[in-house]
């Protein structure tokens, strides 16, 4: 079902049918365009981010993702590998896609361990709310791709400490190593 850019706009969110492409970058694989009057429509609001519904057959997966500019005013959403074999997809197959403004605080969940760090950890708190909503992003992944719990309070720790360790900045090689060695429960 296509809806008018007016109705969409009134609802808060953008529905297109679209095929997934092969990407070029080095950071992901598959993409999908959005078709450029909705991606006018993020960009003249300020979005940046957005919550992604993508349908195949009768699966669908929601994330959050960010809007990437890739020239000649083309903007795509990435769909990583994990929502690729949930929905049973690859480039070349046909998706449903809907698009509405994140309105999360961070454009990513704040996973629960480290809310909880942050909220007993003053400084740590501090130096996180400190860095540009980027790193804090890259941080939150950190963290929450770990599905065991205790990892994730070990990642939680090992990013708090790294942040306070270096009064606020990151060393993303030195954190690597922080996480490998974050290992305190095993």
């Amino acid at each position: 079902m296509k809806i008018s850019l007016q109705s969409a706009v009134s609802q808060g969110s953008f529905d297109f049918e679209t095929t997934l492409q092969s990407s070029e970058s080095k950071i992901y694989q598959t993409h999908v365009v959005v078709p450029s009057e909705i991606a006018s429509h993020f960009h003249v609001e300020g979005t940046k981010r957005v919550v992604a519904k993508i349908t195949s057959e009768s699966m669908s997966v929601e994330y959050q993702c960010g809007l990437i500019p890739r020239g000649k005013g083309k903007t795509v959403i990435m769909v990583n590998k994990d929502h690729r074999a949930k929905l049973s997809i690859d480039a070349g197959s046909v998706v449903l896609v809907q698009l509405r403004k994140d309105d999360s605080e961070y454009g990513l969940e704040m996973p629960e361990e480290l809310e909880e760090l942050l909220r007993q950890d003053a400084e740590g708190n501090r130096f996180f709310h400190a860095l540009p909503e980027g790193k804090r992003r890259t941080l939150l992944y950190i963290v929450s791709s770990m599905k065991n719990p205790i990892r994730r309070i070990e990642r939680a720790i090992a990013v708090v400490e790294h942040l306070k360790a270096r009064e606020g900045k990151i060393d993303y090689r030195q954190l690597n190593n922080d996480l490998k060695v974050s290992k305190r429960f095993e």
